[in-house]
């Protein structure tokens, strides 16, 4: 039995190693994995955080952040993004910075585990577990003063470099680039066609 069970422990490292190495060579043995899809997580944990994708529009996180200080009368609200989403998030927290004054910043960077899963197409292989960190950006905005000892604080910008925007501009602008006014076709013929007989 231990002898069996070395030789467990020793395919499971390998199978490892082959996948480290499959993301530095794509292609290498991949294909004889195939990565389980697990069920997303919640988008928003509470009604203050944005939480910011690399694909997102910046304007609907302004837009966002429009409604949480407006509409729901919230003095702080939460901008998360991690791995590509980093800059995003840093992009998404200045413009809102320079559409709302006042606005006292605390940024963290942290570190999340997130865990792959890969089944094997293949009979004699078994099921490999990949761990890796991934960097993980947490920026606080509030009206109210925060922590000015904290070591990612920074004061609210002067508020000659605050353009604030009315809600309803806000929600005009993203609604922008929508469908235009059909064309008609075939409206001209027809009237020609009128005339005749």
């Amino acid at each position: 039995r231990s002898h069996q069970a070395s030789n467990t422990g020793w395919r499971a490292r390998a199978q490892r190693r082959v996948l480290r190495r499959e993301r530095a060579q794509p292609g290498l043995a991949m294909n004889k994995y195939r990565k389980i899809i697990k069920p997303k997580e919640a988008l928003v944990k509470d009604d203050e955080e944005i939480r910011v994708t690399a694909a997102g529009s910046v304007s609907a996180y302004v837009s966002r952040a429009a409604k949480l200080f407006n509409e729901m009368e919230k003095t702080c609200l939460t901008i998360t993004g991690t791995g590509n989403a980093l800059t995003k998030a840093v992009t998404a927290a200045e413009v809102i910075k320079r559409r709302f004054k006042g606005l006292h910043q605390i940024t963290k960077l942290e570190s999340q585990e997130i865990v792959d899963e890969y089944e094997p197409l293949e009979e004699g292989l078994d099921k490999v577990t990949d761990v890796r960190q991934v960097p993980c950006m947490v920026i606080t905005l509030s009206k109210d003063e925060l922590d000015k000892s904290d070591a990612g604080y920074q004061e609210p910008l002067d508020e000659a470099l605050v353009t604030e925007v009315d809600p309803e501009e806000l929600m005009k602008s993203r609604g922008r680039g929508g469908r235009g006014k059909g064309r008609g076709k075939g409206v001209g013929k027809a009237a020609k066609g009128k005339g005749k007989g």
